[in-house]
């Protein structure tokens, strides 16, 4: 990983660009040191939601949703948490920018992997580099601007890493904090999950909510959950949630929705 760099701070007098470079692992990180030394406006586009590319340890490779479906999340990383560098230290960093011992430390010359991911943080900090980079954002497609121009240009398009429940502008709670009624008065509830605690909670809140929807895997209820809708009319059965709205609508898999005001997770 090592690489050449010049040793001069001073910015090489050439015409000013605005350049993208697409990922902050170690190699986008010196190329947008580089770039800068040299006075160009740089932007670092990066997915995930710290530097480090291949040495940003995640620990998480499956999540279970809202809707307790457990699915595989798509991590960039390939690091375990017991992985150590099988090269010196003294060869894995910049030419300019020793990778020494740190005091409070992983002090081993064949350190792990968090130590090198932390000498890239230093590395960020001491050349400012942190304030150029857009956190959690794909880059979809790049290609060269066809116009009539001498200069060759690139069209990058990017989105930010958001999901449906990102964009919900509603309030989202877990059952695990949730204590009292009064937070939920006179508003419209979905308490999502089926087991022990949706349906008790669900019970309690039509005391005070507008309407209580209940969202659960299977229709297939019990007597006692049955009943309750039976005697309350603001308390309703819905199918599992398929989306959440930007606009503040529910969409269940039958392809009814809601507009809800708060939804209360009550997945374990």
């Amino acid at each position: 990983m090592v690489l050449e760099t010049t040793k001069s701070e001073e910015p090489i007098m050439s015409q000013s660009k605005t350049v993208c470079v697409i990922g902050a692992g170690p190699s986008g990180l010196v190329s947008a040191r580089e770039l800068k030394k040299e006075g160009h406006k740089v932007v670092v586009m990066e997915q995930n939601d710290d530097v480090g590319g291949q040495w940003l340890y995640q620990p998480n490779v499956e999540e279970e949703d809202p809707l307790g479906k457990t699915k595989i999340l798509k991590v960039h990383s390939s690091i375990y948490s017991s992985l150590r560098l099988i090269s010196p230290r003294e060869i894995m960093g910049f030419s300019d920018f020793p990778f020494t011992v740190k005091e409070g430390r992983d002090t081993r010359r064949f350190p792990g992997h968090e130590e090198l991911w932390l000498y890239l943080k230093d590395f960020c900090e001491v050349f400012g580099l942190r304030e150029m980079i857009r956190f959690n954002v794909r880059v979809e497609f790049v290609g060269m601007v066809n116009d009539d121009d001498v200069t060759k240009r690139w069209r990058v398009k990017s989105v930010e890493k958001k999901s449906g429940m990102d964009l919900w502008k509603g309030k989202q709670v877990h059952s695990h904090v949730y204590r009292v009624l009064d937070p939920f008065r006179d508003e419209v509830v979905v308490v999502v999950g089926g087991f022990i605690s949706g349906p008790d909670i669900s019970i309690e809140l039509v005391k005070v909510a507008k309407e209580v929807h209940l969202s659960v895997k299977s229709l297939d209820v019990s007597p006692g959950v049955s009943k309750a809708i039976t005697k309350h009319q603001s308390l309703h059965l819905q199918p599992q949630i398929e989306s959440l709205e930007e606009d503040g609508r529910v969409v269940f898999v039958d392809g009814s929705c809601i507009v809800a005001d708060t939804i209360l997770y009550c997945t374990g």
